[in-house]
């Protein structure tokens, strides 16, 4: 078990117009305790808008400060993404490690990354992230010396450093896009098979620890019985960042793909999201969205805006979409319950799952239609196809062939012609 070894200040901005600013600073404690950081308290400021140079207003850095001392604080950290500028003033004022919510966020994914992929795209979001902000994150560098010619002979070593430190992070960047474009092109050729394959894709999307997962695992277990295939479920923020892609098989012989996606979070930083597109455009490439939302939390309704603007920023329009209103368990609501293209239901109870299938169905296979075909005896090897792959009616052995009565996609039925009967 990791030892908390960072007690922190949270500081906040609420802003006239931020009708979520609460949550906000909730989230922001329960971010910071999930890499074991124990806030210790919280100031705030009403302002009508951000300082542009100090994130708060003048006045309130003398309380920060007071607090900062007044506690066994050794960091704050700060609600918003800071502005190079910001950093900087705020170290030079405050004189103690200052954090803000996207260096939390970045710091949160580069712990939890497993996968070598993970890993690159968290770190290529962490250097974009730090290269403007080497100044303010390397404040105790020399700043740059005296003299009147130009040159670099006449900069100070910390200057130097400060160069070298810059050329080496976009190096570092544009080899690391070099090998995500490699694994992007990968990631595209698989997405172009299962096209081709014609199986369907249902895309599990949604706000962090909603229970995607969990739901992912419940939806194997009632289909497939190999435990191989589950994943990992931990009631934790950002609990898995690598995309899960596996095979649903029904009893009626229907297929289709399901993939799980990183979790979104408010202010999710941006850098984070470009650098995960190639993983987040699993959901863009979907026949179905499956928009898992915590509706026990007060604020789900704020979650499922949050990410509906996630998707909408990497290009996720116009996709059937089923709202999964999970852990129903934790509310007074009546459930399962399914109403429209929603299904309030417990993936953690294992409730609603039969029901969700069913509503999966409703959606992925209005293109399938019962076809009766007459198969000649000699052509076996369509007869075994069906019986593995479509789902079966009726069989019926006749003189001249195999008469058989199958529901398959119009696609399936336009390949076999030949044999359906009129």
């Amino acid at each position: 078990m990791d030892v908390l070894i960072e007690k922190a200040i949270i500081v906040g901005v609420h802003e006239q117009k931020d009708l979520h600013f609460e949550y906000a600073m909730e989230e922001l404690k329960n971010l910071a305790e999930a890499i074991n950081v124990e806030v210790l308290g919280e100031v705030t400021q009403n302002l009508e808008r951000k300082n542009p140079s100090t994130y708060i207003g003048k006045g309130k850095i003398d309380e920060i400060r007071d607090v900062y001392e007044e506690s066994e604080a050794n960091l704050l950290i700060f609600n918003d993404e800071l502005s190079p500028s910001q950093l900087r003033n705020l170290e030079r004022d405050l004189e103690c490690k200052i954090i803000d919510r996207t260096m939390l966020i970045l710091d949160i994914f580069a712990r939890r990354a497993r996968n070598r992929e993970a890993q690159m795209q968290v770190e290529l979001a962490q250097l974009q992230y730090t290269l403007p902000r080497l100044v303010g994150l390397r404040a105790s560098l020399s700043r740059q010396g005296g003299g009147t010619g130009g040159g670099l002979q006449n900069k100070g070593a910390g200057e130097t450093k400060l160069e070298l430190d810059r050329r080496k992070i976009e190096d570092q960047i544009a080899k690391l896009r070099r090998e995500l474009e490699h694994v992007s092109d990968q990631r595209e050729t698989q997405r172009k098979q299962r096209v081709r394959s014609g199986i369907p894709v249902v895309s599990i999307v949604g706000y962090t620890n909603a229970g995607k997962s969990t739901l992912m695992n419940r939806l194997l277990q009632y289909t497939d019985v190999d435990e191989s295939k589950e994943v990992s479920e931990k009631d934790m923020l950002f609990a898995t960042l690598e995309t899960a892609v596996r095979k649903i098989k029904l009893q009626d012989k229907k297929e289709f793909i399901l993939t799980d996606t990183v979790g979104f979070v408010s202010k999710l930083p941006h850098h984070l999201v470009q650098a995960f597109r190639s993983t987040l455009e699993e959901a863009k490439n979907a026949d179905l969205l499956l928009h898992v939302v915590d509706v026990s939390d007060e604020e789900h309704g704020h979650m499922m805006d949050v990410t509906n603007e996630t998707l909408g920023d990497i290009g996720v329009k116009s996709i059937p979409t089923i709202n999964i209103y999970n852990k129903s368990d934790l509310t007074e609501i009546v459930y399962p319950r399914i109403k429209d293209q929603s299904i309030w239901m417990s993936a953690g109870e294992n409730k609603g799952i039969p029901e969700l299938l069913t509503l999966i169905q409703q959606n992925l296979f209005r293109q399938y239609i019962t076809c009766k075909l007459m198969i000649p005896y000699d052509r076996g090897e369509i007869v075994s196809h069906l019986n593995e792959n479509a789902s079966i009616k009726d069989t019926a052995y006749e003189e001249e062939g195999t008469l058989m009565t199958v529901e398959m996609p119009e696609s399936e039925c336009e390949r076999l012609q030949e044999f359906i009967l009129k």
